[in-house]
């Protein structure tokens, strides 16, 4: 194991390498540098060269990655260039918000999915089964953000029941009150979450029971609720653990959109805020960290999908 995880963590580099590459050279084929989000009338030609010089901007492409990257390995994240704040603070207190609300939606929508997923696939074909696909189907072509403004239209506005904006009321830090914040957003990223993930566990509960062991089991007189539970549900999760190691990076910048739309002080609304005020190196740390945690919920799902079939071999 420790040897494959070495392995694994040095194929890791080059890929690490890559995402930083293709970020800062993304980030500087953009029509806009970050000169464009400081410039003000009041400034002379004069002035704005000084500040490019300062800032580094004046320095060959090569250079300039070189000195980001250099800054990242050392922890140095750099500055935001509209708010001044050090970019690693800001992280320390959007991460946590983003957590806050992101893990306990995927939770839920990940235990629902398995039920509703096994359901659907064992009454293949019937109304149960088209009742629950047709709806995740709709639900995948429903847009997050639509149906956040429908929450907060009906259930923020017309009802009064929810607040629709922020983490906590001004002047108010209790749980009770965060609970009251965090039902809509919750309930918004629980409903985007669930389609892709039903139809997944149903499809996969389907090919199962064309396998032949669902076959030997029904020779042998037991029940295709005994068959589900205690053998297809096994073989269904397995594949489950592929999708919860790639939600690793869901926890960062899976709610962008949601957290926008409710002004959830987390990720999205820091990222968003960024990408509209040309705040370059905001954009690019978390389009780093971003690419990181795919290739981190990669290895994670290897090393617990050979930890829980014990068919698959590490290393192989």
């Amino acid at each position: 194991m420790l040897k494959y995880l070495v392995k694994r963590l040095l194929q890791a580099v080059p890929l690490l390498i890559l995402i930083t590459m293709l970020c800062f050279t993304l980030i500087n084929l953009a029509p806009y540098d970050a000169m464009d989000a400081k410039v003000t009338d009041k400034m002379t030609p004069a002035d704005i060269e000084q500040m490019r010089e300062e800032m580094g901007l004046n320095d060959p492409i090569p250079v300039q990655y070189l000195r980001w990257v250099k800054g990242l390995l050392q922890g140095d994240l750099g500055q935001s260039l509209i708010n001044r704040t050090n970019i690693a603070t800001d992280l320390k207190e959007k991460i946590p918000n983003t957590i806050k609300l992101v893990l306990p939606a995927y939770a839920t929508a990940f235990l629902l999915a398995i039920a509703l997923g096994l359901i659907a696939g064992r009454y293949k074909n019937t109304w149960v089964d088209k009742l629950i696909n047709s709806t995740a189907s709709i639900g995948l072509s429903v847009p997050t953000f639509w149906v956040a403004l429908l929450f907060i239209y009906f259930f923020g506005l017309k009802l009064d029941l929810f607040p629709v904006m922020g983490m906590h009321s001004l002047g108010e830090d209790s749980f009770e009150d965060f609970l009251h914040h965090f039902v809509l957003p919750y309930a918004v990223l629980t409903i985007g979450f669930l389609p892709d993930l039903v139809r997944y566990v149903r499809s996969s509960t389907v090919t199962q029971f064309d396998e032949e062991y669902v076959t030997v089991q029904r020779a042998f007189g037991s029940s295709s609720g005994t068959i589900l539970l205690r053998h297809v549900s096994k073989n269904v999760l397995l594949p489950m653990i592929t999708k919860l190691g790639m939600a690793l990076p869901m926890l960062v910048t899976g709610a962008v959109i949601t957290e926008t739309v409710f002004a959830w002080p987390g990720i999205g609304v820091y990222f968003t805020t960024a990408i509209r005020n040309l705040d370059y190196p905001v954009v690019m740390v978390v389009l780093v960290l971003s690419g990181s945690l795919v290739i981190l919920g990669n290895l994670i799902s290897d090393i617990l999908c050979a930890v829980i079939d014990p068919r698959i071999r590490i290393g192989r």
